[in-house]
């Protein structure tokens, strides 16, 4: 007999993080919003991994979205969060926004990282910001 395997935060998470790793933004963005329809409560990770994956895709206005939900669902972003929000905002061109959320991780006192560090050094450039 086959055992159905009960979708679980981990199961999500994982096939998000797949879905960021292959480019597919609307495949990860699908199934984040299958766990609210399964009630499966979504974490840190699911929310880093969702958002990277529309961060690849060029989609701030997605980042910033999820982004909201993140904080309206009382999950708490980390140095991943901060990176990737970073990161998409350089890639839209938002150096002020990459630098902002730049400065928030150092309010907040979220460990920041070289990647951190080079997202936003990077949207200064994209920005003709670096003097």
């Amino acid at each position: 007999s086959q055992k159905m395997v009960e979708p679980t935060v981990v199961t999500f998470n994982a096939a998000i993080s797949a879905c960021e790793k292959g480019g597919e933004w609307k495949t990860a963005l699908h199934i984040f919003k299958e766990m609210l329809q399964n009630q499966v409560e979504r974490d840190t990770i699911t929310f880093n991994a969702t958002i990277s994956a529309c961060e690849k895709g060029g989609e701030l206005d997605k980042t910033m979205q999820l982004l909201r939900v993140m904080a309206q669902s009382k999950v708490r972003s980390n140095t991943i969060t901060s990176s990737a929000m970073i990161s998409a905002c350089g890639k839209g061109g938002k150096w002020e926004d990459a630098l902002h959320f730049f400065g928030m991780m150092v309010q907040r006192k979220i460990d920041w990282d070289a990647t951190s560090f080079n997202a936003a050094i990077s949207a200064c450039e994209k920005g003709g910001e670096w003097e």
